[in-house]
């Protein structure tokens, strides 16, 4: 499950700088942090202006399963059906169309796996700016097509985004093109901001919003807008557990990075929060909470099952959440989908993962005696209990096997665990030995 420990209060937690003065234990005097820009209702607002007729207002889709668990209306904000696939095409937008003619003159650089790069990339067409993607050598083949596709000179470098990242500032560096940080500045969380704005002309009794979090940029621009509008809005921002910043950040007062990220939502797999969001979900944001990888694969398959929405792990965060602790939120519930941007390889073992988590996957090894007919006779009781065979294979000659055995692994999709059970009561009673 879930961590049950979610993130202090916005009223209990520490100030973010310490003051003039104060003592670092045994280090002397604690250095002054710079002050960090400010976002508020008025820039979401003109963020908003400027976007008009670039990007979408996407679509409010009603969850009935969850709406059941939960107990209250649940809906679906549908970011994954935005142009480039994801919420990142109204930040970028908005944080080139500020620039100066001179800025524009000397081109755009950014660095991504992803949604970011082709969020950067449209928005660098449609104002006619010069656009440098720097993306992981191993980023996948269709998000590398894509961000091609809307207009951006790609270059492919590193083996991890850090890499990437250093080696796209030092372009900026070298050329003069300015830098578009995927979260970390006023403009593009302002732009972010106009899903909140969105939410609430679409659901105006909405209690509670759901987001996954990543660097920040997202939940604060959204926090901005609705706790301005909508202060009794309850904001709960969600982690996978394999990059979860938000906690100890929030816990410390400041941004702190983890030392490994590790998680299937490429999305949200973040290892600092930004300073710029940082403060702004301090401040805005009611609850963080973190999510388990299964929890994700699950979610992800619940999304294309029930809702027929194409959706990757990152923006499934938020049902994940939902999913693992469904009686702790106060309805209305907007569950944003922030991104549908998903490799189908990743997609397939993520699936295969969620099924297996929901107990519709099942895989076993039995043995059996070699002899002619004996696997045809094991296929046979599976067919009589309604199983779906995968994938089958078949050992005969390990050294662990007796003379006249065979070993068996089997692939079942099944209808849920107690049909996992049943299934496994059904092999033993007809005589076979399940060894897993």
């Amino acid at each position: 499950m879930a961590d049950d420990t979610s993130s202090p209060s916005p009223q209990d937690r520490p100030a973010a700088a310490a003051p003039a003065g104060a003592e670092q234990a045994g280090r002397g005097p604690a250095p002054v942090q710079a002050a960090v820009p400010a976002v508020g209702l008025d820039d979401v607002r003109r963020a908003r202006k400027t976007l008009s007729g670039v990007s979408r207002t996407t679509a409010l889709e009603g969850s009935r399963y969850l709406s059941g668990l939960v107990g209250a209306p649940v809906r679906f904000k549908c970011e994954n059906l935005q142009r480039t696939g994801s919420f990142k095409l109204r930040g970028a937008y908005v944080r080139i169309a500020g620039l100066s003619p001179a800025e524009r003159e000397a081109g755009v650089v950014a660095a991504s796996a992803g949604n970011h790069a082709q969020g950067v990339a449209l928005a660098a067409s449609l104002l006619d700016v010069r656009s440098t993607v720097f993306m992981p050598v191993g980023a996948p083949l269709p998000k590398v097509a894509a961000t091609r596709e809307y207009g951006a000179e790609v270059r492919l470098h590193g083996q991890v985004v850090d890499e990437t990242l250093a080696a796209a500032q030092e372009y900026a560096r070298e050329t003069g093109a300015v830098f578009i940080h995927p979260f970390d500045h006023p403009d593009v969380i302002a732009g972010q901001g106009t899903v909140g704005l969105e939410i609430l002309e679409q659901c105006p009794e909405v209690g509670t919003i759901v987001l996954g979090i990543g660097g920040g940029g997202l939940i604060a621009g959204v926090a901005v807008a609705v706790k301005a509008l909508r202060p009794d809005v309850r904001i709960v921002g969600v982690q996978a557990e394999g990059a979860a910043a938000y906690p100890p950040s929030l816990a410390a007062g400041r941004p702190v990075a983890v030392e490994r990220v590790a998680t299937m939502a490429d999305g949200i797999k973040v290892g600092r929060p930004g300073d710029v969001p940082f403060r702004l979900v301090a401040d805005l944001v009611d609850e963080v909470r973190t999510v388990s990888e299964d929890e994700l694969s699950s979610a992800l398959l619940l999304c294309m099952e029930r809702a027929k929405l194409v959706v990757e792990p990152a923006g499934a965060s938020p049902v994940a959440a939902l999913l693992s602790r469904p009686d702790s939120f106060e309805g209305p519930v907007v569950a944003v989908l922030s991104g549908g941007n998903v490799d189908p390889l990743v997609l397939q073992s993520t699936l295969r993962h969620g099924m297996a988590a929901a107990g519709r996957y099942l895989s076993l090894r039995l043995r059996l005696t070699d002899r002619p007919g004996a696997l045809a006779h094991l296929l046979g009781v599976l067919s009589t209990m309604d199983a779906n065979v995968l994938d089958v294979l078949h050992v005969r000659t390990d050294p662990r096997l007796g003379l006249s055995e065979a070993e068996v692994e089997l692939h079942l999709e099944t209808k849920g665990p107690g049909h996992c059970e049943e299934l496994r009561g059904a092999l033993e009673e007809a005589g076979y030995t399940v060894t897993s």
